[in-house]
């Protein structure tokens, strides 16, 4: 097992150091820029309080941010001190184990971002808000994984598209998040670099696959919100079982460059959100045109930049939606179907009851699903992970490349005969199985594919539907399993989907409600499901992982005055009159600097000790409920 778990809590408690480094760093630049001669010193700022997080999102971390009540270095400690108390085993809990690695420079980052603010200058609509990114997007800071112990120091030279955006538009990537080994798993996440992440609503079962390290983060609120990807099920199935918004776009209306791949013909990158509202938010920043992908000039077929306008609380009124209803066989080892089926059929009342016509769709079968709407991933697995490492700069792990001819070149076969996979011996003879492309059974498979998303585009036309509505997972989680139902229907034909809270049964597992709209509604399929969410209001935060307990520095005595008067001061020289420009005289001079800096570097000392304080108390971990 790697030392991630260490890495994890050295990172923190670098973090907790460089709050306060960061804190005098800032101050002692606001000094220095009155240079060349100060008239005056302002206080040491004071350090913000540590902030509660738990259900906040992008948008109220954004309202906290621009009123001034918090800033990104406090938001950011506080989200860092949760993955330390959290994430490994505490209390009588076995941790989620949902990140790989916290971001070093993390609060430096926050530091830069909240003078920025202080300055006026926004680098976009994300400033200063912390976000989880999974180990399969490129960081050029932070090595990238895809889950593998094998490539533990894979470290690329550049972002991802994705991060590069995020960057972009001010956010601070503040982790990278657990997931199924090369995003295989649907069902559970298990990596041989981090372990298996656990669901925060009970943490003996899974947290679904293969994103259910950004799932189980951001449902416990390490950052506001986090980045998944989805090959079928990967975003909408732990977003299900944890509560959670997650949208799986139009297959293309976001960039995948610099991902590691799992399948090209299935993958895509999302967010997993708290709310509709940082969803739409996240997709502004997301989508549009990447020339390093070009299957992202689909984009160029909507507005990219209107998904958070369009938002209604009536936008449900008048739609047409279609609920696939499919007879389901109980069974013991995953319970929860008659539950969740009632939960679902409310779900389906409560869209009718914000305006939506319901309509049986029984020509939806399953039998449309197996033999129509076809998949033509997995097959090329290999082959699109040797042409990611083939053609992405980055330092590889030290003799990982030796390990199978050729000797030069970076495979997954290299990864494999490294053995520390988690991968099933079964699924790793599967991925080897194929040819070399191309052949002709992936291009059989990819005409029929093709053949699939026709039919979908048609079947919403023919008859005349705005989306269709169906259970996520029509059963719950279990300690091994937390599947998705329909990951099929947007996986393979490309159409958006999204999963949305509807609500938990008595065991507290959580359920979600899935959408699909036809290609390139995005827009329309945000704004319905902004409309279901206002109505609704599902989502309860897990219990297992409360707030963070925050106790105040011991106040400093006020001293008492003695009753014997001290001697009568010396007569102060006349002040001058301030100078035409509003700047102190003594400022000409020179005279008069010593004492104030004195006090100021006084004043940043003790500030620094008071943040240390805090920081240390704050780390106490609480019980979980």
């Amino acid at each position: 097992m790697p030392d991630s778990p260490s890495r994890l809590r050295s990172f923190a408690r670098l973090g907790a150091t460089t709050a306060v480094c960061a804190g005098l760093v800032i101050t002692a630049s606001a000094t220095a820029s009155a240079a060349p001669l100060i008239s005056s010193v302002p206080a040491a700022p004071t350090a913000a309080p540590a902030p509660d997080v738990v259900d906040l999102g992008i948008s109220d971390v954004l309202a906290q941010l621009e009123a001034g009540t918090t800033t990104s270095v406090a938001l950011t400690q506080e989200y860092l001190d949760r993955i330390a108390a959290y994430d490994d085993p505490y209390a009588d809990q076995p941790g989620l184990a949902a990140v790989i690695l916290a971001n070093p420079e993390a609060l430096a980052t926050a530091a830069e971002l909240d003078a920025e603010r202080a300055a006026g200058e926004l680098r976009g609509p994300l400033h200063g808000v912390p976000i989880l990114v999974k180990d399969n997007y490129a960081t050029f800071d932070m090595p990238t994984t895809a889950g593998s112990a094998s490539l533990h120091t894979y470290q690329t030279k550049v972002d991802s598209t994705a991060v590069e955006r995020l960057r972009a538009a001010g956010a601070i990537i503040i982790a990278k998040t657990n997931m199924a080994e090369f995003a295989w798993h649907g069902t559970f996440t298990l990596s041989s670099e981090r372990g298996r992440t656990n669901n925060p609503y009970n943490q003996l079962n899974s947290a679904s696959g293969s994103s259910g390290g950004t799932g189980a983060a951001v449902a416990a609120s390490y950052a506001p919100a986090g980045l998944g990807t989805d090959s079928c099920g990967s975003i909408v199935g732990p977003s299900a079982h944890q509560s959670l918004v997650g949208y799986r776009p139009t297959m293309g209306l976001t960039s995948v460059a610099g991902i590691v791949p799992l399948s090209v013909r299935q993958d895509v990158s999302g967010p997993m959100t708290k709310t509709v509202t940082d969803a739409a938010l996240l997709m502004e920043v997301l989508a549009g045109y990447d020339p390093a992908d070009p299957q992202t000039v689909i984009a160029n077929e909507q507005s990219t930049d209107r998904y958070v306008e369009g938002l209604s609380d009536t936008a449900l009124e008048g739609k047409r939606i279609g609920y696939v209803k499919w007879d389901f066989e109980e069974d013991p080892a995953r319970p929860g179907l008659a539950e969740t089926t009632a939960l679902v059929d409310q779900a389906v009342a409560d869209l009718e009851a914000q305006g939506a016509e319901i309509v049986e769709v029984p020509q939806f079968s399953r039998d449309f699903v197996s033999t129509v709407l076809k998949s033509g991933g997995w097959m090329d697995m290999q082959s699109s992970i040797d042409t990611f490492f083939a053609t992405t700069d980055a330092t590889w792990p030290e003799g990982l490349a030796e390990l199978t001819e050729p000797a030069d070149a970076l495979t997954f076969s290299d990864v494999i005969a490294d053995g520390k996979s988690s991968l099933e011996q079964g699924d790793i003879d599967y991925f080897t199985s194929f040819p070399d492309f191309p052949n002709e059974a992936y291009e059989t498979a990819v005409a029929e594919q093709d053949a699939g998303k026709a039919a979908m585009d048609r079947f919403f036309v023919d008859n005349d539907l705005d989306a269709l509505a169906m259970p996520t997972s029509a059963t719950s989680a279990t300690t091994d399993w937390a599947g998705t139902t329909f990951c099929d229907v947007g996986a393979n034909t490309g159409v958006p989907t999204v999963s949305l809270p509807a609500g938990f049964t008595s065991t507290g597992a959580a359920v979600g409600l899935e959408l699909a709209a036809p290609r390139s509604a995005d827009a329309a399929l945000l704004a319905m499901s902004y409309d279901y969410e206002q109505a609704t209001l599902h989502r309860v935060a897990p219990a297992s992982t409360p707030e963070l307990v925050h106790l105040a520095p011991t106040p400093t005595p006020t001293p008492t005055p003695t009753a014997t008067p001290a001697p009568a001061p010396a007569p102060a020289p006349a002040t001058p009159a301030p100078a035409a420009d509003g700047s102190n005289s003594l400022a000409a001079t020179g005279a008069g600097q010593s004492a104030p800096l004195g006090l100021a570097g006084l004043a940043l000392v003790a500030g620094g000790l008071i943040v240390g304080l805090v920081t240390v108390l704050k780390r106490r971990r609480p019980r979980a409920e």
